[in-house]
């Protein structure tokens, strides 16, 4: 199993050199997406073996990561791990990789296990998704970390996914559209759409410091492409015929805004999201 580890660095150098230590022995290319804080130039210097790729703007999660897969493949990759650079791996991950390959030939994404960075609690162990009412459910969320069997589920976070080259090449890469949020979910719903598995695997385990790089959870950015992008993965996905389609939107949009209630910021931010989605403003805001 050849993996090929991608890490789409932006401000948060320390995150990204923590991330590229737990990855050594492993592959990699980072893509830089237009950091200010000096992160490139640390990469280059503390790991000369990894290929550093700088993109020179921030081309979203979604656009960065999209060019390091293409230099994943073109290093001869048939497994791409995406990690992002908040985040850290824990011994033996591609070992249990490739185990969950060989286990699951049918498999075109393996979703690694996902904990907190500070605990031994679960940040995301598979997943669910309503795309009647683009709800999406981290199972096990906040429940202790406890071993666990290979098993399909509906969806793969980027924060720690391995993709084959199989499914890519049949699928296509990431929706640069969406830019950043949701696009992981899209891209497991595609994959599978055209007859590939998507395996949770327990034993490929990540610690992730949760929407640091965006400002963290409940943030106006987050508020803003989470809302805009889940109205399109929904309406992409499980289309409704126009009379209900403004309904859906309102159950989609209408709790995001109350969650949001007492941060005025990222409420007017998803209530932003619905307009441009409305508007067909997509891409970077």
């Amino acid at each position: 199993m050849h993996v090929v580890a991608v890490v789409l660095s932006w401000n948060g150098r320390e995150d990204t050199l923590a991330a590229l230590e737990s990855l050594r022995g492993i592959e990699t290319v980072v893509v830089d997406n237009g950091s200010t804080d000096g992160s490139a130039d640390a990469v280059a210097e503390r790991f000369p073996e990894v290929e550093l790729v700088r993109a020179g703007v921030n081309l979203g999660f979604a656009g960065g990561n999209n060019v390091g897969i293409r230099r994943a493949l073109d290093r001869g990759a048939d497994w791409v791990l995406l990690l992002n650079n908040d985040a850290t791996v824990e011994p033996g991950l591609v070992d249990a990789l490739a185990a969950a390959a060989d286990a699951r030939p049918d498999a075109g994404v393996l979703a690694c296990k996902v904990l907190f960075a500070d605990s031994d609690r679960l940040w995301f162990a598979g997943a669910g998704f309503d795309a009647l009412l683009g709800r999406s459910r981290h199972e096990g969320f906040g429940e202790p970390d406890v071993p666990g069997e290979l098993r399909d589920t509906v969806r793969a976070t980027g924060a720690g996914m391995a993709v084959s080259r199989d499914a890519i090449e049949a699928a296509g890469l990431l929706d640069e559209e969406l830019f950043l949020y949701a696009e992981d979910l899209d891209w497991s719903l595609r994959i599978r759409a055209v007859g590939f598995a998507v395996v949770y695997v327990p034993a490929a385990r990540v610690r992730h410091r949760v929407s640091a790089a965006a400002g963290g959870a409940g943030s106006p950015t987050t508020s803003y492409y989470e809302t805009r992008n889940m109205l399109a993965v929904v309406e992409r996905h499980r289309p409704l015929p126009r009379g209900l389609t403004g309904a859906r939107r309102a159950l989609v949009v209408g709790p995001r805004v109350l969650l949001a209630a007492r941060r005025p910021a990222s409420a007017w931010a998803a209530v932003r999201g619905w307009r441009d989605h409305r508007r067909g403003r997509m891409g970077r805001r």
